[in-house]
């Protein structure tokens, strides 16, 4: 089996820098780093990415590898280091743990926008914030853990329980399609402890809905509070997915965050 060790996942992202942005925007505007969450890959940020790219953004969608927070940020921090110029760095969901945790020391991130996401202060998990608050029913829709060869275990949300559970403001088809292409998460990585919270640094951004079944939408005011995000927006009746069902209020708060 493949073994994707911090140092190995570090090697990847050297790769991956070949096709991301190394000079600055000519125009001054930050480049936006956009970083998926459990159960989701890159192209959950279609919508939102081609706005910005409209509006003269550079976007990267990195792949998140999904597998340890510490891990995930240093895969992130490493493209983030082969970027010149200033820095958007948006997450969703678990993406959220790993931004807030890639940012720590990297001066050229400007802005944090977490998106239905969760902002873990040093020592607090993801699976602990989320149970926080009453309201999320991820815990019944998962489908029975995938056990791994070196003891850990993926995590997949049951493909008929996931329309409902995490994109119920999505047409049919296309939660369909994202419940038969969605990516694992290594169970450890929802028990890790934080290690460093740029939030506390570095100026952010919030945006979620309130149909959010994954995580408690009292648990993401809770962490907009205590991060003093500039500003938050709450969308009516939007699922955990709201990046994919209403990108354009996604897409505006990337914008406000990168003046």
């Amino acid at each position: 089996m493949l073994d994707l060790t911090p140092a190995i996942l570090l090697g990847l992202a050297s790769l991956a820098m070949a096709s991301a942005p190394s000079a600055a925007a000519a125009d001054g505007k930050p480049t936006v780093v956009l970083v998926h969450g459990a159960f989701a890959d890159g192209s959950s940020w279609d919508g939102v990415a081609d706005r910005l790219a409209k509006d003269g953004y550079r976007v990267v969608a990195i792949a998140n590898p999904l597998r340890s927070v510490k891990g995930d940020a240093a895969y992130v921090g490493a493209l983030l280091s082969s970027i010149a110029g200033p820095v958007v760095l948006v997450g969703h969901s678990y993406g959220g743990a790993v931004i807030s945790a890639a940012a720590v020391a990297r001066p050229n991130v400007r802005a944090l926008v977490y998106v239905a996401a969760f902002e873990p202060a040093p020592g607090e998990t993801s699976l602990g914030l989320s149970g926080k608050f009453p309201g999320s029913t991820l815990g019944g829709a998962l489908a029975p853990p995938v056990p791994l060869s070196d003891g850990a275990a993926d995590l997949y949300i049951d493909q008929a329980k996931f329309p409902r559970q995490f994109a119920a403001d999505v047409p049919a088809a296309r939660a369909a399609a994202m419940a038969r292409s969605q990516r694992p998460i290594a169970q450890a990585a929802l028990l890790e402890a934080q290690v460093g919270a740029a939030w506390q640094t570095i100026p952010s951004w919030s945006i979620w809905g309130d149909a959010d079944l994954n995580i408690p939408p009292t648990a993401m005011a809770f962490m907009a509070d205590r991060a003093k995000a500039k500003r938050t927006l709450v969308v009516k009746g939007a699922s955990h997915v709201v990046m994919v069902s209403h990108p354009a209020e996604v897409a505006e708060m990337i914008e406000a965050a990168a003046q």
